[in-house]
């Protein structure tokens, strides 16, 4: 593990390789899983706020398992998520003529018609962030669903952190992730 300020980082992050092959997973994040992604207290707002803005660009199942259940969901963790159809796909998530999942919040981000990208945790993926009292773990979850990815990411030797440069300088700026860099690039030595 790496300390960068407050936030411990997994090696993992600096060590696996990782570049989204959406034609080979279709985007199988956005449907996979057990939950719907995380969501923190100030996304909920946002969210609500946005919602009538991003409805013309979701399907009608997402439309309708909102207006049944939500805006979000608690899970078992007890932590709030996007809300699921039928406990399977992000009510969010649209699918292009080729069949790959997209996100509706994204694609009216894309538009210009709202200023919002995408959930953190979701633009963060395949990191997860564990927050503690006193420090945040970033971590990189392995999924089979990502194996496209992998080695799409060795194949052009593209580790995590740079992937995931731009959510990672949304969540903690451009100085901490200079510091991340040069924490990589002294690993990386050594």
């Amino acid at each position: 593990m790496v300390q960068v300020e407050d936030k411990i980082v997994s090696f993992d992050v600096f060590e696996k390789q990782f570049v989204c092959d959406l034609s080979a997973c279709k985007g199988a994040c956005c449907i996979d899983g057990d939950a719907g992604a995380p969501l923190t207290d100030d996304e909920l707002d946002i969210l609500s706020k946005i919602f009538d803005k991003v409805k013309p660009y979701m399907r009608q199942e997402g439309i309708a398992a909102i207006e049944q259940q939500g805006l979000y969901v608690v899970d078992a963790d007890g932590d709030n998520t996007t809300t699921l159809v039928n406990n399977k796909e992000c009510a969010f998530v649209s699918f292009d003529l080729n069949g790959i999942a997209k996100c509706s919040i994204e694609q009216a981000y894309n538009d210009d018609k709202i200023g919002f990208k995408k959930p953190i945790s979701c633009h963060l993926f395949p990191i997860r962030v564990k927050r503690y009292r006193d420090f945040e773990a970033i971590n990189y979850e392995s999924l089979d669903i990502c194996k496209p990815a992998c080695e799409c990411g060795h194949k052009l030797q593209v580790p995590v952190y740079l992937f995931l440069k731009e959510p990672l300088v949304r969540s903690y700026g451009i100085a901490w992730f200079e510091q991340l860099s040069e924490a990589a690039h002294l690993l990386k030595k050594n």
